[in-house]
């Protein structure tokens, strides 16, 4: 029998395995972005370089994979999710295999950032993947259970990726982590329905790719221009910041050389973090979904109760810290994940249904781009004082900045979407979240 008969005749199986593949493809995606998580300090080692030039690696790979999100929105409408998804795996396999064998750090960067085009490719065809092929009312949980097997990725990069560096070595390490992606690359051109087997893939010509361009410009500027999406992005902003840049490169070292943690403790405290993320998400999703009023104060909330736990591990506590308030602290950070997604709620509140989108693509940039410079801080502080336990917290107390920035930033944006909306209130009209004034509120008679 055909592939095309195959797929007529067998549309539910061939969708339900397509599925699974794509699937597949994420969890790899989210294994390769935190692999560095627990490899840090092998990665200085083996490449010779500071703190400082570790934490580019961050820069390079994060900052491709923020920066792609929305053209790669582009790429899957012309070429369809299943090119996407193979494209992505056998990107990230050839990336990991350079990674476990170039003898330098510049070629090591260059892998790096190759990986994050890898893993830019994979989200938004999941996505769209199983807009194509799966019906709306179950879409919501094809999103969480993507959301899910994302975390079982990280997962398998702590505790068994710290596992085989410690005994295979560097080298057959990733080596491995590269063979997974070239497999399941196979596995996504074999098994996952073509493209144009649901909605269809629509061929447009230059003149409709630059229209497009135009449309999403002035989408993204549309979307900014509203309040209640400044206000998810700080809120993802500041909620993401410490927990992304624990996992993805400083927890671990923090751990080991600030704490005296085996590599195996560190890496299992880290695997504790994303079953938090697991166990919480399902649940901040369950509290906030019906209580709208209630996703700003979480949001906001969670964001500045980590940052003071942090502020007071680092200077009040200080030297000698006991191990279980560093985890107690580590697992707190952990629910800045589960908090960030109170940003995409609030953008899907404030934003029209064209536009959520979009909306929903800027705030996924902000907690990334702030793992990022809070990487580059804490790797310059090191590159400068040295890497001795007061050291790593001074470091760790700089980097407390930026979410505390975000923070700060998201209560402004707060204010100023709830006037937004008293004032809207005051001339009659509608508004997605009821709200009552408060004492603190702006001034009705203040324009912003």
């Amino acid at each position: 029998m055909s592939r095309t008969e195959s797929d007529a005749t067998e549309p539910g199986v061939n969708v339900v395995r397509g599925l699974a593949v794509a699937l597949a493809v994420y969890m790899m995606a989210t294994f390769h972005r935190t692999s560095l998580g627990v490899a840090g300090l092998e990665a200085k080692d083996r490449f010779g370089i500071s703190p400082a030039q570790l934490s580019v690696f961050i820069f390079v790979q994060i900052g491709v994979y923020a920066s792609m999100q929305i053209p790669v929105g582009i790429l899957v409408d012309k070429f369809g999710p299943r090119r996407l998804l193979f494209s992505s795996a056998v990107i990230m396999g050839v990336a990991q295999l350079a990674f476990a064998v170039v003898p330098n750090y510049p070629m090591a960067l260059l892998a790096r950032g190759l990986l994050g085009v890898g893993d830019a490719l994979t989200f938004v065809s999941v996505l769209r993947f199983a807009a194509e092929h799966v019906p709306p009312r179950r879409y919501p949980m094809i999103v969480a259970i993507t959301g899910t097997l994302g975390s079982v990725g990280n997962i398998a990069a702590t505790v068994p990726l710290t596992i085989a560096l410690h005994h295979i070595g560097w080298a057959p390490t990733f080596a491995g982590a590269a063979t997974l992606s070239l497999l399941v690359a196979v596995l996504v051109w074999f098994v996952a329905p073509r493209d144009g087997s649901g909605l269809g893939r629509t061929k447009r010509s230059r003149q409709e790719i630059a229209a497009g361009l135009r449309r999403v410009g002035g989408g993204v500027a549309s979307a900014w221009s509203v309040p209640g999406t400044k206000l998810g992005f700080w809120i993802h902003f500041s909620n993401t910041c410490t927990m992304a840049f624990l996992t993805v490169l400083w927890g671990q070292p923090y751990l080991i050389e600030q704490q005296g943690f085996s590599q195996e403790s560190a890496a299992s405290v880290l695997t504790a973090m994303v079953i938090v993320q697991v166990a919480t998400t399902l649940l901040v999703g369950l509290v906030i979904g019906p209580r709208p009023g209630i996703r700003t104060p979480l949001g906001i909330g969670v964001g500045v109760l980590t940052v003071t736990a942090w502020v007071i591990l680092l200077t009040v506590v200080g030297a000698g810290a006991p191990d279980w308030l560093v985890i107690g602290v580590f697992i707190l950070s952990a629910l800045g994940g589960p908090a960030s997604t109170v940003g995409f709620a609030i953008a899907r509140d404030y934003n029209q249904v064209s536009l959520a989108g979009t909306a929903t693509g800027i705030i996924n940039v902000a907690g990334w781009t702030a793992c990022v410079f809070a990487c580059i801080t804490i790797g310059v502080t090191l590159s400068a004082l040295g890497t001795d336990p007061a050291d790593y917290r001074t470091g760790f107390l700089f980097a407390m900045v930026i979410p505390l920035f975000g923070c700060v930033q998201a209560l402004r944006w707060w204010r100023r979407t709830r006037h937004t909306n008293l004032m809207a209130l005051a001339r009659g009209e509608e508004v997605p979240v009821q709200i009552r004034a408060k004492r603190w509120d702006i001034p009705l008679t203040e324009t912003l």
